[in-house]
């Protein structure tokens, strides 16, 4: 009898015992998982360089044209006509030389009007010129 009951007992000796296994497969994942950001960003990168970086506009000579839908314009939010814009950009540009303008315009502003605005800044010299946009609803 003692001889069956010492098979028994041997034969559950035999089955491995998966838990331990899987706790310690579970702590190598959570630290993966809190490591793996840090590697990232601490990849050795070399930025490529570019003449237009030496160009940047300095934040207090950039202005900003703001057009809503019924095309009236604000030059840095002061009220300006479009006969008057020519001029108002000229008088920025000798006091700041290098200045940059940004337009916010209304989405639903036609194009053609938008494109005739940085027609007037590119007729008066400023070549640094960006549209402001926000994401579409669908990007994240």
């Amino acid at each position: 009898m003692r001889n069956r009951h010492q098979r028994q007992s041997l034969g559950t000796l035999s089955e491995l015992n998966v838990t331990p296994l899987l706790d310690l497969a579970f702590v190598l994942l959570i630290i993966f998982m809190i490591t793996a950001p840090f590697l990232a960003e601490s990849a050795d990168l070399t930025i490529p360089s570019s003449k237009a970086s030496r160009e940047a506009v300095d934040p207090a000579k950039v202005f900003t044209i703001s057009i809503d839908r019924h095309r009236a314009i604000e030059l840095d939010g002061t009220p300006i006509g479009l006969a008057d814009l020519p001029s108002g950009i000229r008088q920025l540009k000798e006091r700041h030389p290098g200045m940059g303008v940004i337009i916010k315009a209304h989405n639903e502003l036609p194009v053609q009007d938008l494109v005739g605005v940085m027609d007037t800044l590119r007729d008066a010299g400023v070549a640094k010129v960006g549209v402001v946009t926000k994401p579409a609803p669908g990007d994240a």
